[in-house]
Formats: C-alpha cells, structure tokens, sequence
C-alpha cells in the first residue's frame, strides 16, 4: 500500500504511482490528481478542502491511502465541529487532547471517552415500537396487514407493540459509530482500536444501523442527557465523516472532513446564537429567489430578518475564496445578486484568515457595499466566538 501524506491546501506532491492508480484518486475527487509532465511513472497529487484519511482501490493496482492533515491544530478543528453541531455540544476543556495529536486517533479518543462517561450508569432504555409476525397476540393487531398479508388466517397475527429495551435510538447511534470507527482502514492507531472494541462488547446486545439506512431520530431530554454529548460526536461520525463509495470501479473508504462545510456550518450556527434574544429572526440556506418569476433560486448561507419577515441583513462563509476561471470574483457577484435581491445596502462574505482580504467594496450606480471579513481560527474558542459576536454587531447593529 502506498501512503501519501498532505497538507490541506499545501503544494502539490510528485508521488510515484501507477497509471491506474493515478486515475483512481483523480476519479474519487479527494484530491487534484495529475500525471507529472517532467517524471514519467509519477503523479502530481494536491490536497484541497478534505483533511483526514482515505484509502483508494482500483482492481488491479496497489491500493493508496491519503493523510491529509488540517491546517488548524486538531483541538481547534474538533471545536468547530462540536459548535456547529450543536453550541452546547462540547468545548476545548472537554477534549484535552495533545496540540499534536492526528485528527482520527484525536477523534476515536474523544468519541470513547465520551461514549464511556454515557454508559458509567449503564445502558440508556426506553420504549420501542416493534411491528412483527407473531404467533402470540402481543400489543395491538394490525387488522389491515393482517388481512392483506396472511389472508383470512388466524395465525401467524401481525401486531404492533412497545417493548422497554435497551435497544433504542440513542445506543444504536452509539453502536454504529463505534463499528464505523473500528473499520477505518487504517489512523486510530491500536490502542484507540483497542478501547473501541472494549466499548463495542458493552454495546453487543444492540441493533446497529444497516448502511445507507437512514438514522434513527432521538430527541434531548432530561432521561438521556448523559448521552446528549456521545450522541453528537456519533451523528458526526455516521452524517458527515465516514465515505465509502465506489465511483465506477474505483473503491473509496475512510474517513474524512470537508473544510468549506465545517467553516460554513460553525459560522452560521455561531452567528444565530450571537444574535439570539436580540429580536429577529436568522435562516441558515433558506431558498430565496432572484427573479420576479421565482424561476432563479438563491441560498444565501445566513439571512437575519425582522419578526415581520424583511430581511435586514445576508451574509455567505466562504472557507477560502471562489476563483472560478474567468471569474476572479465570484463570491462578489454572489453577494451583489443576494443584496440585490434581497433590498440590502449592505452584504457580509466572511472567510477563514488567510484565504482572502479583510476588506469592503461599493458597488457603482447600486447604493451596495460588499464587506469581507476575515475569521481568525487558530485561536482560543472564547476569542474565536468574541470575533463572532463583534462581527453580529456589524451585520445587526439595531439588535444589540
């Protein structure tokens, strides 16, 4: 197997591989992968919005795993993470992990420990509806898939019942997350492998989700509080994380972030809590339309309205700014077509430091001015949510 380590948005690397295998990451799109026009037998291989591991497959071909390492400390990235699922999710203080420390093992260590601290008073039960076949009459019977599938029988009954169990929502999610992290092909490291196994045989007695089902649904509360921490680390694992996929007959399996959709989720979500309780309104991707017709569709990332529903101000995350061929400035056309829309004087584009000016433009003959501002990541999260708060102030002023 050849390992291939990189850099988010780092400079490209001359790997040697087979022409298979070459293509194999350039049809995944995990990479920027191009033949080496100066070393014949070698590829140009470039890490873009995706951190974390991937292994690629092509029949016939060596197998290639790609480590692509964030350029934020792995504390800070699993602060974004936590807060954007959930502002109460977890903090920097929950994780105590090495600034050194690689993003899965980081990951594994933090969902185990998490999961653990769940299950100290043991599992989490409740009741579950169960549809079955029975040869006994328990619950309810289901008179029309009674009648429909067995036909005038009497037995088997097709009934409906709730049974307390140990066998709910919540460990399921628990249970899965820990078979996914266990199968990742390779970064957890064996220790971490070997305190997920330990968690998964206190979980053997659950149902785990069936790939590509959809996720069961659980709702906070005080009985599964304990859990409420666990469970949005194992939603991150099963929703966002894990990738397996075969694009034509190239295999893909791993475990990776996209970046842009990190960036773009944590602002948002820190956004609509700064302007909590400051009246209003705020709508993450809501459709907007640009035309009369309601034909051209918009989903600005961010739109704070009045109670009355007039919208006061649009904002859109950008991770790193969008260069499109031929258009150096797209992110400006986008955020004049959403002001325009919209009837704004003003629209926010706000970016990681680094990837883009800290800035403002007035648009001509318009009355529009376009301000980009820059959030600086690799810092404390208490200074990293006061830039956010300063930056509500500027979109919503009246509000504070």
């Amino acid at each position: 197997m050849t390992v291939i380590e990189l850099t988010e948005h780092g400079p490209a690397r001359s790997v040697p591989l087979e022409d298979a295998a070459g293509r194999a990451l350039a049809t995944s799109r995990l990479v920027e992968a191009t033949p080496d026009p100066f070393a014949p037998g070698r590829w140009r291989v470039k890490a873009a919005g995706k951190v974390g591991v991937a292994t690629v497959t092509v029949p016939g071909a060596q197998a290639v795993t790609l480590r692509i390492v964030p350029k934020v400390p792995v504390t800070r990235l699993l602060f974004l993470l936590g807060y954007s699922l959930d502002a109460k999710g977890w903090r920097n203080e929950d994780a105590r992990l090495d600034e050194e420390s690689e993003l899965l093992p980081a990951l594994a260590q933090l969902f185990e420990r998490q999961a653990e601290n769940a299950l100290r008073q043991g599992l989490l039960q409740g009741y579950r509806t169960t549809e079955e076949t029975s040869m006994v009459v328990r619950g309810r019977i289901r008179e029309a898939d009674q009648i429909r599938r067995q036909h005038g029988r009497l037995m088997p009954v097709e009934v409906v019942h709730d049974e307390y169990t140990p066998d709910i929502a919540e460990n399921r999610l628990l249970r899965t997350a820990c078979d996914r992290l266990c199968r990742l092909p390779a970064g957890i490291g064996r220790g971490g492998r070997g305190r997920l196994l330990r968690l998964r045989v206190r979980l053997a007695d659950i149902t785990p989700i069936d790939r590509g089902h959809e996720l069961p649904t659980w709702r906070p509360s005080r009985l599964n509080a304990r859990y409420h921490k666990a469970l949005r680390l194992a939603e991150l694992v099963l929703r966002g994380a894990s990738v397996e996929h075969r694009p034509g007959d190239v295999t893909v399996s791993g475990f990776l972030f996209d970046m842009p959709r990190v960036f773009e989720d944590f602002v948002t979500v820190a956004l609509r809590d700064a302007l909590t309780g400051g009246g209003g309104r705020c709508a993450l991707q809501a459709t907007h339309y640009l035309d009369e017709r309601h034909v051209i569709r918009m989903i600005p990332d961010f739109v704070w309205s009045a109670d009355d529903g007039t919208p006061l101000a649009v904002a859109d995350a950008k991770y790193k700014a969008e260069k499109p061929e031929g258009y150096p400035d797209a992110d400006l056309y986008q955020m004049l077509a959403y002001c325009t829309a919209l009837g704004l004087p003003e629209g926010h584009l706000i970016y990681a430091k680094g990837n883009a000016p800290h800035t403002a433009h007035q648009v001509r003959h318009a009355g529009i001015t376009i301000h980009q501002h820059a959030l600086e990541l690799d810092q404390p999260p208490s200074e990293l949510l006061a830039e956010v708060r300063a930056l509500a102030v500027r979109l919503a002023p009246a509000s504070r």
